[in-house]
């Protein structure tokens, strides 16, 4: 089987699917390994480093011509679909339930697509799960960005010419991307609170040293394989109510609502942004789902009322080494998963193929039965 890296072409997009060191693991797995030249440069990872390690680097023709599987980050695009035929399986978050044309387009060339992104959050699939890896590093990156925007430091200070109290920290959503955001806040020094709708997620603020701010959520619809559910108007009131002090205090707030398939909720209005502390920073790490922030515009900052509001995914590219490391572990796993003997083993009753395969030649899969 020949396994093709393709170069991302997305604006702003620094990582590569498969990084030289899990390329050369797949190798030794007896798979071929193709790489679109440059794939890796702009995670520091050159030509060489792939061709050392077995993989040969060809042009993008070349490697679509070839390769039986094509793995991506981002979703393939109309530039990619036109050199996708139906020997193609194609391997990337394909966001599919947002993406519906997508679809029928990789559908109409008869190929068959994996969706990384719907990964079941089962325990035996964690390895394989690319969102909580990313978001690991998002929610790290989101509070060093936060950082270097504020115009204060995190940490208390004792000075002979006087003390600097801590910064305020305010997170809203516990999730990955979230506890990882209170643990290097907490870590610089800050003083940290966090909220969410699952009060499952109390326990786990409190080991990292945050408050969370608990807001009643009886009547809610519980959350379903890890996944945050999308709130009532009733509950999102409720929880602006508790929140609103901390928020009026915080120096740094940093929202990583984000619901799969679905507009991400509003959960600070402009209203609130006027009762916030002149120089507060908004880092809105869900903006390229609509953001959190009512004010948030994708990769802008924009100042409104005297706070910042840096809308963003972060993602993870901004430290695109690592993250095309964790990246491409989390895909030499699903990979080793899907096939036996360097075959795929198309085992439909498998939860992880199952909730993962969107089309299967051609035929757009859905709720797990073949239409």
């Amino acid at each position: 089987m020949k396994i093709g890296i393709l170069k991302e072409t997305q604006k702003g997009e620094r990582r590569v699917c498969i990084s030289p060191s899990i390329a050369k693991q797949l190798i030794e797995k007896g798979f071929e390994v193709i790489v679109e030249d440059d794939a890796g440069s702009t995670s520091s990872f050159k030509n060489s480093d792939y061709e050392k390690i077995g993989a040969v680097v060809e042009k993008r023709g070349v490697v679509f011509k070839e390769a039986q599987v094509l793995v991506k980050i981002n979703p393939f695009d109309e530039e990619d679909l036109k050199l996708v035929d139906d020997s193609h399986i194609l391997m990337s978050q394909l966001f599919h339930k947002s993406h519906p044309e997508l679809i029928k387009a990789i559908a109409e060339k008869g190929a068959t697509a994996f969706s990384m992104d719907a990964m079941p959050r089962i325990s035996r699939a964690q390895d394989m799960d690319v969102l909580s890896s990313q978001s690991n590093l998002a929610g790290y990156k989101a509070v060093i960005l936060g950082a270097y925007e504020m115009t204060k430091i995190f940490p208390l200070m004792m000075t002979a010419a006087g003390t600097i109290t801590p910064s305020r920290v305010l997170i809203y959503g516990v999730g990955v991307a979230g506890l990882q955001a209170i643990a290097t806040a907490k870590r610089l020094g800050a003083v940290v609170e966090a909220t969410d709708i699952r009060l499952e997620t109390k326990e786990q603020t409190e080991s990292l040293g945050a408050k969370f701010i608990t807001v009643d959520n009886t009547g809610e619809e519980k959350a379903e394989g890890g996944y945050a559910k999308a709130a009532s108007e009733d509950y999102i009131r409720r929880q602006k109510e508790a929140v609103n002090k901390s928020l009026f205090q915080a120096d740094l707030v940093i929202t990583t609502a984000m619901v799969p398939g679905r507009k991400s909720p509003i959960l600070i209005t402009e209203d609130q942004i006027k009762q916030m502390k002149n120089g507060a920073v908004i880092i809105d790490l869900a903006a390229a789902q609509g953001g959190n922030c009512e004010l948030s515009k994708l990769n802008k900052t924009v100042i409104e009322h005297g706070v910042k509001i840096i809308g963003t995914t972060i993602s993870p590219e901004s430290v695109s080494t690592n993250a095309s490391d964790l990246y491409g572990k989390n895909m030499l796993n699903f990979i080793k998963h899907l096939t036996e003997e360097n075959k795929f083993k198309w085992d439909l009753e498998e939860e992880i193929t199952d909730e993962t395969l969107i089309v299967k030649d051609g035929i757009i899969r859905k709720n797990g039965k073949t239409e």
